[in-house]
């Protein structure tokens, strides 16, 4: 029960803890359309930086779940191996 109500505190914290970050959202965009409609391209390349930050962490995410799913994965495929093929044992 403890472990219920810590995580519904820590969801509320969460959630309730984002508000600054939509402030700078209406900053951000005034910012960009100025400078596009005086022919800047700091658009696109404040475009391609959040996708880079937003790449990073599912990469580092794939990464250690390969990892971490490697070995037991290599283990079920080899028993698969030797339930259907079966190495020849000498007579």
């Amino acid at each position: 029960m403890k472990k219920i109500i810590s995580y519904c505190a820590l969801f509320v914290l969460l959630f309730l803890s984002n508000a600054n970050a939509f402030a700078q959202c209406a900053m951000c965009k005034a910012s960009v359309e100025s400078d596009l409609n005086s022919g800047g391209s700091i658009g696109t390349k404040l475009n391609t930086g959040i996708l880079y930050l937003m790449a990073i962490p599912y990469i580092i995410l794939i990464g250690g779940a390969y990892f971490f799913f490697k070995k037991p994965i290599d283990e079920k495929l080899k028993a698969l191996k030797e339930k259907h093929f079966p190495t020849k044992q000498a007579s």
